[in-house]
């Protein structure tokens, strides 16, 4: 495994991920910064979380929740194949099994099967395609719990603000990323 991509705290600490070629994976210190930001008073230490990872890719946001919130469960989407098989590597060597579950699947047609119990969502959609992420948090808007949570990553220079219901709990920009811990208010 040549990859750099790597768990960076929890149970899988350290362990090294697969990296698909077709993917855009969040580097590992803006992964460390957001996850600490996350364990900064919004997320609590030992709950379970029922998460979404749209657009999946090489699975890293969702496999660094799973390592440091492990009662937690994951559904990883993507509509690559490559991804798909990334993920399944990833989850292989780590040996994770009822936890998670991937899904070939678009996130723009997936938000109207997904559990209005899901607790957490990362949106990191393509760069070249930033009105995606934007479509689907404004899908999400109607379909999620009060007090659900999306992160949302974003290129710089192509940034937008969420419509609907959203409260920005963090707005960080590292290097090319920018992340937007949002939380929804539908009272």
């Amino acid at each position: 495994m040549n990859s750099k991509l790597q768990i960076i705290s929890g149970r899988f600490h350290g362990r090294k991920l697969f990296l698909s070629k077709d993917a855009r994976p969040t580097q590992n210190r803006s992964r460390a910064a957001l996850f600490n930001m996350l364990a900064s008073g919004i997320l609590e230490a030992d709950r379970k979380y029922i998460v979404w990872d749209a657009f999946a890719g090489s699975g890293a946001l969702g496999l660094e929740f799973l390592s440091r919130y492990p009662h937690s469960e994951v559904l990883f989407t993507d509509v690559s194949d490559e991804s798909m098989n990334t993920i399944r590597k990833n989850l292989s060597e780590l040996k994770l099994g009822q936890e998670a579950r991937i899904e070939k699947a678009d996130a723009l047609i997936k938000v109207k099967e997904i559990s209005t119990d899901t607790d957490v969502v990362f949106v990191d959609a393509p760069y070249a395609n930033a009105e995606m992420g934007g479509f689907l948090i404004d899908s999400l808007s109607k379909k999620l719990k009060d007090g659900a949570l999306v992160i949302w990553e974003q290129e710089v220079s192509n940034f937008a603000l969420p419509v609907g219901n959203w409260v920005v709990l963090r707005d960080k920009t590292y290097g090319r990323a920018r992340f937007l811990i949002l939380q929804l208010k539908n009272k």
